[in-house]
């Protein structure tokens, strides 16, 4: 399956009643996008309407085929812990505020999955409404219990930490299947890898297409000197994944996981989706920029950067 397709994006069918009930359909020119937007004071803004809104694709104005704020849709959440060498100990000190997260993330028709990866990507826990069942499925990883799925194809991996793998399949695997949903993965890691097949452009491409916000919270390990080179690249690549899909990325030991939680949960509560007919229907491979712009001035709008057309 390639991911650069706005095949991929959710279609819909409009309605009287499309908030309380939407439905949706495939279409290979309508395209999907998750987006946050922010006041001049950098206040989340949750209540805006469709028609406070212009969308553009490379310039050229898109009409808006269907509009929801989050609480319209449910939310397909996957969370991907690194249990590699340098990252094991990070997520196990915070059970607590992980737990509480979800608690308060997921409602009765939202669902969440883990995936928990070193050098090989393991689906700890499949899709669930039930918070206990994916903590259990945390301790049960961190107690050493390896008789779990497979994501990745068994290719031989030397090194120990396939950190765009990890993703890249959570997308493939799990959130691609999710059509009607918001979505959107947290990743706890440090942003360094040595052991994926897929490049850092290839991830960003899959969540793109997929309309899939990335929330990674960095996990650092620190000398005493402060932070060495390799660090300073995994920051760099957790910034420019968030960037690119329109999620943020957070740095545990600077804000605290708590607060990071926090400030993930109050994007998700307060984002919207949009979906529109491309009026570019050219399968050319090209890079389309989608922009996202509040018709009032002094806001400012977080989504992805845009999606290539396969």
């Amino acid at each position: 399956m390639r991911f650069g397709t706005a095949a991929v994006c959710l279609a819909v069918s409009l309605n009287p009643g499309l908030a309380q009930n939407p439905s949706f359909r495939a279409d290979v020119h309508l395209v999907t996008v998750g987006f946050s937007v922010r006041d001049s004071a950098g206040h989340l803004v949750p209540d805006l309407s469709q028609d406070d809104f212009d969308v553009t694709e490379d310039g050229a104005p898109q009409k808006i085929a269907f509009f929801a704020r989050s609480n319209d849709v449910p939310l397909d959440l996957g969370l991907v812990a690194d249990f590699s060498g340098s990252q094991e100990e990070f997520v196990k000190s915070h059970h607590k505020d992980i737990e509480t997260f979800l608690k308060k993330a997921l409602t009765p028709r939202d669902r969440a999955f883990l995936v928990c990866f070193g050098n090989r990507i393991r689906l700890a826990q499949d899709f669930t409404g039930a918070v206990p069942d994916l903590m259990d499925a945390l301790h049960r990883f961190e107690k050493g219990d390896r008789n779990l799925p497979e994501f990745a194809p068994q290719e031989r991996r030397v090194a120990g930490t396939a950190f765009y793998d990890a993703i890249f399949y959570s997308v493939d695997q799990r959130l691609a299947q999710a059509q009607s949903s918001r979505k959107a993965l947290i990743v706890f890691s440090d942003g360094e890898d040595n052991s994926s097949g897929h490049q850092m452009l290839e991830t960003i491409e899959a969540a793109q297409a997929n309309d899939v916000l990335l929330f990674p919270i960095r996990y650092t390990e620190r000398l005493k000197g402060g932070p060495i080179a390799r660090n300073r690249y995994g920051a760099s690549v957790m910034a420019r994944i968030a960037k690119e899909t329109g999620g943020a990325d957070f740095d545990a030991k600077e804000k605290g996981l708590a607060r990071s939680f926090e400030l993930i949960g109050e994007e998700l509560r307060s984002s919207y989706r949009l979906a529109y007919h491309s009026t570019n229907t050219q399968s050319d491979d090209t890079f389309r920029k989608v922009r996202i712009r509040v018709k009032r001035e002094g806001y400012d709008v977080r989504a992805k950067t845009g999606y290539y057309a396969h």
